[in-house]
């Protein structure tokens, strides 16, 4: 019989589903390794979505989604993100994932190289390596408060620089970009003619006050900002698997017909349950999004009581420790003792890129006592290694 494709065997699996099914088979294991939500979907969005599916809505969809869900997404990002976009500039994909993979594979060509942050969303490399594109990564460093370093940016460019990627609210680090901040990635990308994604699924998870949340929308002129967003976390809807993309000219109807070989059309149950989640009461939203600020901040003290360095997220769901004090390089192979011996599943720092070495990653999606109890035995762990 026929080989697979060899550039197939290339194509790497993310260590954070590596530990998801290493924990899945470990009973009792404190799971902090990926940002599945405690809390159920809120009841109105599973009751709505329920009474649509009776009422026969569950038939194929238009391939970037139902005209009554993008007219609601219009109201959302103009009420929430200030960004004025049409019904036929929004894209309703199945999930955040697809909306980033059609954007990549219609603004790059292969042999492009893309800039990414690091430590950054994983799985990003990967995409760009599937599409036949070239990862090159800017680093998002704890002594520059993880902002990027536009003189390293600078360096990077080549004559084949063809997109760059910017993520805020960030996942791993939690940084949300202020004003300042996203215009000048903005006007970088403008300086050097390069498209712009801009990963923004956290956009209603900023968990400290003191911070908000900057599209970069607000500063592209000549549309080349995409903007990715996502059910999956703040409504925590994620296994409904929808999200979207707002973009101006050609992009979105590009997007659209990359739709059709790909998935045919997001889920029209899911987006039902979408449309409930915009139009529904907020309460329960806000309610989640302040159990995660409580989580936070009780991650911090549950990390500086036993003397691990952490970097207090402004936003997301997720919080890093530095382990690289305590001689880790917070790679998968620890990752894995750590679940083996402490029975703790984390997200290892490698899979973040080279910026995320001497790191991991715990979710604050756990409820406070996984959390505090994790922090707890990562560090009786690091104690035990040293001897």
């Amino acid at each position: 019989m026929p080989a697979p494709a060899r550039s197939a065997w290339d194509y790497q699996r993310s260590e954070i589903r590596v530990l998801f099914d290493e924990a899945a088979r470990t009973p009792g294991a404190l799971r902090l390794e990926v940002g599945e939500p405690s809390f159920v979907t809120p009841s109105h969005i599973i009751d709505h979505a329920a009474e649509a599916a009776r009422q026969g809505h569950t038939g194929y969809g238009p391939n970037g989604g139902l005209l009554s869900l993008r007219e609601l997404l219009s109201d959302k990002l103009a009420g929430v993100n200030q960004i004025d976009a049409g019904v036929d500039e929004i894209v309703v994909t199945p999930g955040g994932m697809n909306a980033l993979y059609s954007a990549f594979s219609i603004l790059s060509e292969p042999g492009d190289e893309v800039l990414l942050p690091t430590p950054g969303f994983p799985n990003m490399d990967e995409m760009v390596r599937l599409l036949g594109g070239v990862p090159r990564f800017y680093h998002l460093r704890p002594a520059n408060d993880f902002l990027p370093d536009f003189d390293e940016l600078e360096a990077l460019i080549t004559d084949r620089t063809r997109v760059m990627f910017s993520n805020s609210p960030s996942n791993p680090t939690g940084r949300v970009y202020d004003d300042v901040v996203t215009q000048a990635i903005v006007a970088f990308a403008d300086r050097h003619d390069l498209w712009l994604i801009s990963d923004e699924v956290y956009d209603e998870l900023v968990l400290d006050s003191t911070v908000t949340h900057t599209p970069a929308a607000w500063f592209d002129t000549d549309g080349r900002v995409i903007s990715v967003f996502s059910f999956s976390k703040v409504y925590a809807m994620t296994g409904w698997r929808v999200g979207y993309a707002v973009a101006r000219g050609d992009i979105p109807q590009l997007m659209r017909n990359t739709q059709e070989p790909q998935v045919s059309c997001p889920s029209t149950i899911s987006q039902k349950a979408a449309e409930a989640a915009l139009a529904g009461p907020r309460e329960p939203i806000t309610a989640m999004r302040d159990a995660y600020a409580e989580r936070a901040v009780l991650a911090v003290q549950a990390a500086e009581a036993v003397g691990i360095r952490c970097y207090p997220p402004q936003g997301t769901i997720y919080m890093l420790l530095d382990l690289s004090d305590h001689g880790s390089d917070g790679g998968l192979d620890f990752a894995l003792e750590l679940l083996r011996e402490r029975g703790v599943s984390i997200a290892p720092g490698s899979v973040f890129g080279p910026g995320g070495k001497g790191m991991v990653r715990v979710s604050l999606a756990a409820d406070a006592d996984t959390i505090k109890s994790g922090i707890n035995q990562i560090a009786a762990h690091l104690r035990q290694r040293k001897g």
